[in-house]
């Protein structure tokens, strides 16, 4: 079974020696625990886009620096895609800029968010209703954004959410599978991002906060993980 990764964004250059890019993250922690799965990378933010949605099984889409309610040429076509994934029933996964650009494909709205930035582990709250794979109520995994989803797309349900976030976990049927935060993301390079970004796009004091929240509280990365490569499978 192939996995197709659709690559919204790349890994800071200055990070790039010591960690993989976005895409590679996924292909290779899923690996891991889904070994009879393959991988194919397109990146999309180059404009390279699979000939078809049947080019693989499933598909996921990364996180990005880009805004997903933006209307680049690649973004439009991106929404398109996803349209096209849903009408065929085909398994969709998205991450940060993923869940986003999703949302938007399938009506929802998606804008900076006027709390500012969300940064570090954050907690979010499972919803009673939605049946999940998750042993708590309570989930902790990074985040690093300032958008959000801001209205849902009315046929996806809302399972995961936070003071912060009200959208931060999206799920439609056992086909769309979507995450505000970063499974993917480790402590140490949450960690890199906060240092990178200190004083440029973060305040210092924003900053600050978040590395404590690294320091101080676990993540739930494993069970997460585990998810997505499950629902990948279908």
């Amino acid at each position: 079974m192939k996995i197709g990764i659709l690559a919204a964004g790349i890994t800071p250059d200055e990070l790039r020696s010591k960690y993989p890019t976005y895409a590679e993250m996924f292909a290779q922690q899923i690996a891991i625990l889904e070994p009879e799965l393959s991988f194919e990378i397109f990146d999309v933010r180059l404009d390279e886009f699979p000939d078809s949605t049947d080019t693989c099984d499933a598909w996921l889409i990364t996180g990005s620096k880009a805004d997903a309610y933006a209307d680049e040429p690649w973004i439009l076509r991106l929404c398109e895609f996803i349209r096209e994934v849903d009408a065929k029933c085909q398994v969709l996964v998205g991450i940060c800029f993923g869940h986003q650009v999703i949302a938007r494909a399938l009506g929802g709205r998606v804008a900076k968010y006027d709390g500012g930035w969300g940064v570090g582990v954050h907690h979010y709250q499972i919803a009673d209703n939605v049946k999940t794979p998750l042993t708590q109520k309570d989930i902790a995994f990074c985040a690093f954004h300032q958008d959000q989803v801001l209205e849902k797309p009315e046929k996806m349900t809302s399972f995961l959410s936070s003071d912060f976030c009200q959208h931060a976990g999206l799920i439609y049927e056992d086909r769309i599978l979507t995450f505000q935060g970063h499974p993917e993301f480790s402590k140490a390079y949450e960690n890199e991002l906060i240092d990178l970004y200190d004083g440029v796009t973060l305040a210092p004091d924003v900053a600050a906060k978040a590395r404590q929240t690294v320091a101080n509280e676990s993540i739930d990365n494993q069970q997460l993980m585990a998810w997505v490569g499950q629902f990948l499978k279908g």
